[in-house]
């Protein structure tokens, strides 16, 4: 064993036991949609004096905290998204309407002297004619309130607690800061001085321009005398639940500026627990089919590729917990894709190895496996980074959930890539070592060319006789995807459209026709109803609040008994328009960057024949989602970006091998090293392919309805990007070569007579 393979052995087994450690003693940080809870998303409003920059966002987002404290909500998760928007995470929290009463309200408590009762119809001062503030009072009777003298930031303490001695029933004590006690007992002073009776001897307390309390000054109150500074109570015939909501609002202070909702999610734990075990399933079963493919074709390789491969799991696993990623359903989904696309590195590995062992069958097994990593290192390199460039675009561009998908995409690149170029590396050249291993090339699975290859060698078809005609199929096929986008239109979700979409699950089966009657009875004739899985009732509609909903589910639960809320979003409509812009731009600055990238490493007819072959894809992709009605949503974009990756590497394998074989024989035609570079590559594509499916079939069949959008759209994108990166990319390139390239020059007149050249064998005739 060579130095260099024991410091892989010593680094790989290093690695292992500290995700080991961390997967024994850590737990993952589950996201909401995973263990059940309501997730919102508040913008700060600017207000006429408060601009909503980041400094007031921040001291919104403590005022919050401390209303959310006081609620008593298990770990709930406050963070400030860009300069005026705060997430709130509040885990197990299924109706979210206290809550968003709670921390949603501007709580701007006031005090206020009263200058009089205000007649009907007064809303201005008759000295000046100045715009008066007139509220009614707890009875109903308009009070001409003067200017704010103390505002609810002098609070120092509240507290709801039952008098039962003065027969007060349910009051909040307040406390006052001492500067705002001296303003208190001023304020008092000064009313005390109208005779009793008088409703100018009351002092209002106003919340959010509401008179909650309106007390008389009590006669014993001397005037200028005023009430003691150290506090007061308000009065108001409160129930216990009115009380400590209001002694909450009060003592978690005034909101800098006014807040709204402008996203809400609220996810059973059920559905969580069940998202939970079908992924768990969908990677047991997936990553048992692909170690089964991959030692199959492989042989003793592709078993020590298979122990790589969980090796990786373990890694990518432990990366996840060590770093404190909260682990979504789209990261969970990402995870398990991850699993079966870690095999690529390993399959261009050992691809490139039988080739060595094909043209040079004296050598020996170790050298031919040293040749292979070296030799498949660019087109490894290449390709993750690809995805890593699409796994960026998703965090930075993508919003909630998409944003854990691209980091959790992100660590299983660096993972896989570890366990293919190290571990694996490590396991297979100890193998290669051993004589047995060695001698018998029907053990090792490299020594002789795989049936595919095989196959392709023997028949060696004339794939770009005429590369047009592939790309008028191509054409012809995205023509039928746009044709879906026109006639059926693209069902975007309410992430895109803003709105809401809950679920609900019945105790008793309620079908579409009779949900559709009883919500319409009930005045929501405009909600589009459909069934989502297990009998489960789907409701969408437009805008719709909290009590909405609650008299919503009421209406539904007459007909279906128990009515439990599975999955609730709500998406405002600014939201909406900012989401589907940034899918957009996201997708724009993928292919952006995707050909920027490919135009650096190879020639820029390769570049955008790749990126033909990526928006080729990506059409019919959507178009297939058109077809169908599928929803297009956060996590259909999350997998609409993967098939970018996806399809960029496979377009990159095949040009790497490009760039290799044109180097070494510059005078070969173009299409025919083309050819040759396809014909090497298909093994890798097809196998590389087949682990992702095993995986994706998987998450469509045991998913669920959460899942299997996202599998499908990623199993069209597979299917459909194996096909472009041979078919749409590579003839592009040719005919961009063949209409940029000078044609050769004229031989000039001699004596000799010009020489043909030496026609290839494999060559089709076609020259650039």
């Amino acid at each position: 064993m060579t130095r260099a393979t024991t410091v892989r052995a010593v680094l790989a087994a290093a690695v292992l036991l500290v995700s080991v450690f961390i997967t024994l003693t850590m737990s993952p940080r589950l996201g909401l949609d995973l263990q059940g809870g309501t997730r919102m998303v508040l913008q700060a409003k600017d207000s006429a004096t408060v601009e909503a920059d980041r400094e007031t966002t921040d001291r919104t987002l403590e005022v919050l905290r401390q209303r959310i404290d006081s609620l008593g909500v298990a770990e709930p998760v406050l963070t400030r998204s860009g300069e005026d928007r705060i997430i709130v995470e509040l885990p197990d929290v299924q109706d979210p309407r206290q809550a968003a009463a709670v921390i949603g309200r501007t709580a701007q408590l006031s005090f206020h002297e009263v200058l009089g009762a205000a007649p009907p119809g007064t809303d201005t001062a008759p000295e000046t004619g100045e715009k008066r503030l007139i509220l009614p009072d707890e009875q109903g009777t308009r009070l001409d309130l003067g200017p704010v003298r103390l505002s609810g930031a002098g609070v120092k303490d509240a507290t709801a607690f039952f008098e039962a001695q003065q027969a007060a029933g349910w009051t909040v004590k307040l406390d006052f800061h001492k500067d705002a006690g001296k303003d208190w007992t001023k304020l008092t002073g000064e009313a005390a001085c109208h005779p009793a009776g008088d409703e100018r001897r009351r002092v209002a307390i106003v919340l959010d321009e509401k008179v909650i309390s309106s007390p008389q000054v009590d006669p014993s109150v001397g005037c200028q005398a005023g009430l003691p500074s150290g506090g007061t109570q308000i009065t108001g015939s409160f129930t216990a639940k009115e009380a400590r909501d209001l002694a909450l609002l009060i003592k978690g202070g005034a909101l800098p500026v006014p807040v709204e909702i402008v996203e809400q999610r609220t996810v059973g734990p059920t559905l969580g627990a069940a998202a939970i075990d079908a992924s768990a399933q969908a990677a047991l079963i997936g990553a048992a089919a692909t170690a089964l493919f991959i030692t199959i074709v492989y042989r003793l390789f592709g078993a020590l590729a298979a122990v790589a491969l969980a090796a990786y799991g373990v890694i990518s696993y432990a990366a996840l917990v060590g770093l404190g990623v909260t682990l979504t359903l789209p990261g969970l989904a990402g995870f398990v894709l991850a699993i079966g696309m870690a095999v690529d590195a390993n399959v261009l590995v050992f691809e490139r190895a039988r080739e060595e062992c094909q043209d040079r069958p004296t050598r020996s097994l170790r050298s031919a496996l040293t040749t292979g990593f070296q030799k498949a290192f660019s087109a490894v390199a290449d390709s993750n980074i690809t995805t890593l460039l699409a796994a960026g675009l998703l965090f930075f561009l993508g919003s909630g959930p998409v944003k854990g998908f691209g980091v959790t995409l992100a660590i299983g690149v660096i993972a896989s890539m570890f366990s293919a170029l190290v571990i694996a590396r490590a396991l297979t050249e100890i193998a290669a070592g051993s004589r047995f291993v060695s001698d018998y090339r029907g053990v090792n699975g490299i020594a002789r060319p795989g049936s595919v290859r095989t196959w392709l060698t023997r028949k060696d078809p004339q794939l770009f006789r005429k590369p047009v005609q592939w790309l008028v199929i191509s054409t012809v096929m995205v023509a039928v995807a746009v044709a879906g986008i026109v006639v059926r239109g693209v069902d975007l979700g309410v992430e895109f459209t803003g709105g809401r979409l809950v679920e609900y699950s019945t105790s008793r089966p309620v079908d579409v026709e009779t949900a559709r009657s009883t919500l319409a009875d009930a005045g929501f004739g405009d909600a589009e109803i459909t069934t989502a899985g297990d009998g489960d009732i789907s409701v969408r509609t437009g805008k719709l609040d909290n009590d909405g909903e609650h008299a919503l589910r009421t209406a539904l639960a007459t007909e279906g008994g128990e009515t439990t809320k599975v999955r609730d979003e709500l998406i405002g409509p600014s939201l909406g328009d900012e989401l589907r812009r940034n899918a957009l731009i996201a997708l724009g600055v993928a292919v952006l960057v995707q050909l920027a990238y490919l135009a650096v490493r190879f020639r820029w007819t390769f570049a955008v024949g790749s990126v033909i072959a990526m928006v080729h894809d990506v059409m019919i992709v959507v178009g297939a989602f058109a077809w169908l009605g599928r929803p297009v949503d956060g996590i259909f974009l999350a997998a609409l970006l993967t098939v970018i990756g996806y399809s960029v590497n496979d377009s990159v394998v095949v040009f790497d091998r490009v760039r290799e074989l044109w180097a070494g024989n510059r005078k070969t035609p173009l299409a025919t090293i083309a050819r040759r570079a396809v014909l090497q590559t298909v093994p890798r594509t097809v196998n590389t392919g087949m682990g992702a499916l095993f995986i994706l079939v998987a998450l469509a069949v045991l998913g669920g309805d959460s899942l299997a959008d996202f599998a499908l759209a990623l199993l069209i994108g597979i299917v459909v990007g194996t096909w472009s990166s041979v078919f749409t990319a590579v003839p592009g390139a040719l005919v961009l070569e063949r209409t940029t390239t000078a044609p050769p020059p004229v031989p000039g007149k001699s004596s000799r007579r010009a020489r043909a050249p030496r026609r290839d064998p494999l060559d089709n005739g076609a020259r650039v």
